[in-house]
């Protein structure tokens, strides 16, 4: 495990990678500043449409897979583990920006791990944006309905747990999200609106 811990701090810093601002920022936007000021896929597609939203969606959705697919060649499940959640930390707090809220780069560590849990969820995902038009709704239950799934189908308490874990990291980035919701003011995924 020793490689493991090697590569943490460079699974980390693969996932401070700023997909979205350099993105927007070649477009000339600043994506901390527009929208809903989020640098992540969602609030991308809403200012700058679905090819410039696609492509940082999967760009941060590689981070993790990336990263959870090297751990787990080397070090299994376990390893899996360290280096997805490295980068989905990375991605969520880098040192020198803002950060994303972590459902993409969360998605591509899960699908190396739960790949029939995660295309289940994307369709569940799919169909509440849809019907709701609430890019952070979708998340929102996603990422509660993750770990519940991952239990009930009988995998390690352990990885429940750790899932559990990161589904409480997400649902704190999304604390100003739930607000909204709850106000019935959250963003559209066609319509920036301010944060």
């Amino acid at each position: 495990m020793l490689a493991i811990a090697l590569l943490v701090p460079v699974a980390w810093l693969l996932g401070t990678f700023p997909s979205a601002q350099l993105v927007a920022r070649a477009r000339g936007v600043d994506i901390t500043k527009e929208g809903s000021g989020n640098p992540g896929a969602s609030n991308v597609f809403r200012l700058l449409g679905w090819k410039a939203g696609a492509l940082v969606l999967f760009l941060d959705f590689a981070k993790g897979a990336v990263a959870a697919g090297a751990g787990l060649a080397i070090g299994g499940r376990v390893g899996a583990f360290a280096l997805g959640v490295a980068a989905m930390v990375g991605h969520i707090l880098p040192l020198y920006r803002k950060g994303g809220k972590g459902v993409a780069t969360g998605a591509g560590v899960l699908i190396v791990l739960y790949p029939f849990v995660v295309a289940g969820l994307a369709v569940v995902w799919l169909v509440v944006a849809r019907v709701f038009h609430k890019a952070s709704l979708a998340s929102l239950l996603v990422t509660i309905l993750f770990p519940i799934a991952v239990l009930v189908l009988g995998f390690d308490r352990w990885e429940v747990a750790v899932l559990g874990g990161l589904a409480v990291l997400v649902l704190a980035r999304h604390a100003a999200n739930i607000r909204r919701l709850l106000r019935r003011e959250e963003n559209d995924l066609g319509v920036a609106r301010s944060a």
